[in-house]
């Protein structure tokens, strides 16, 4: 009949098949579609929501960590310590803090939402719709960063009270966002590579425990590196946590360990090196697809 595709009968089982050249385009390899793009923006709201939805635990338990660090840290050395010429030791605790909290949180959020995917089995489920493993990387870790934010924006507008006026006069803000958005990319990776390698919960808290933790608290955060002998200063300085946090205090105080310059290339290697692990993981389904 004119106008209705012909059809073929497949030997052997009886079922009619439209010939291939009746089927709708295929999209070409690696190309995004339409659908790749709302399957991304599914998998990113699904992401922010994850964590918003315990937001009591996943938001203001960190913020009252935070708090916590400055009320014993900042009245047990208030007066002995003077990090930065003309800076108070709270006022120069707060930027480390309030930069400690959006990197562990960044990393807590794509390693865990990862990792309880795999084990209740829902991974199958992001793996379904056509996303290309650069929208998957970016889904989780545009997540990460969300959270990390709204945690580390917690932390300064609980910890203000405490140092207003050095605090509120930023010497160079731009500075601010760039290492608070890096930093956060870079633990939401590595986060994200956790996820991946890891198969059940005691791996992760392995990562936790002896990666991410310790590099946070020698970073710098309750103190400048200036202070230590100068082996530890040496070690300091190959800790790329160390950049962020010194680079995120440049901001405030326009004072720091190293320039500014240097840690922002430091941390932006850091972040590529990272993020190509990460897709090069996704792009061969390492323990995702298999």
């Amino acid at each position: 009949m004119s106008g209705v595709p012909s059809v073929e009968r497949r030997p052997g089982d009886g079922r009619d098949v439209a010939p291939a050249a009746t089927l709708g385009p295929r999209p070409a390899p690696g190309r995004s579609t339409p659908a790749a793009w709302i399957g991304f923006r599914t998998l990113l709201y699904k992401e922010v929501l994850r964590f918003w939805k315990v937001s009591f635990q996943t938001v203001a338990a960190p913020v009252l960590t935070g708090v916590l660090y400055l009320l014993v840290f900042g009245h047990v050395l208030e007066d002995r310590v003077e990090a930065f010429p003309g800076v108070s030791y709270t006022a120069f605790l707060v930027p480390g803090l309030v930069m400690m909290s959006v990197l562990q949180n960044s990393f807590a959020n794509s390693s865990s939402s990862l990792i309880q995917s795999k084990i209740t089995g829902n991974l199958v489920f992001m793996l379904l719709p056509p996303l290309s493993h650069a929208q998957f990387f970016g889904a989780y870790v545009i997540g990460a960063i969300v959270r990390g934010l709204l945690v580390g924006v917690g932390v300064y507008a609980v910890t203000l009270w405490f140092a207003p006026e050095p605090l509120l006069d930023a010497k160079a803000p731009v500075w601010i966002l760039v290492f608070a958005l890096a930093g956060s990319a870079l633990l939401g990776v590595l986060g994200l590579i956790a996820g991946i390698v890891s198969d059940k919960f005691d791996q992760l808290a392995a990562f936790q425990n002896f990666i991410i933790m310790p590099a946070t608290f020698l970073s710098g955060v309750f103190y400048s590196v200036h202070g230590l002998p100068s082996f530890w200063q040496t070690v300091s300085h190959f800790n790329p946590f160390f950049y962020i946090v010194d680079g995120f205090r440049y901001g405030f105080f326009a004072q720091a360990d190293v320039s500014p310059w240097i840690s922002f290339g430091v941390v932006l290697l850091a972040l590529a090196v990272a993020s190509a692990v990460a897709l090069g993981m996704l792009a061969r389904g390492y323990k995702i697809r298999h």
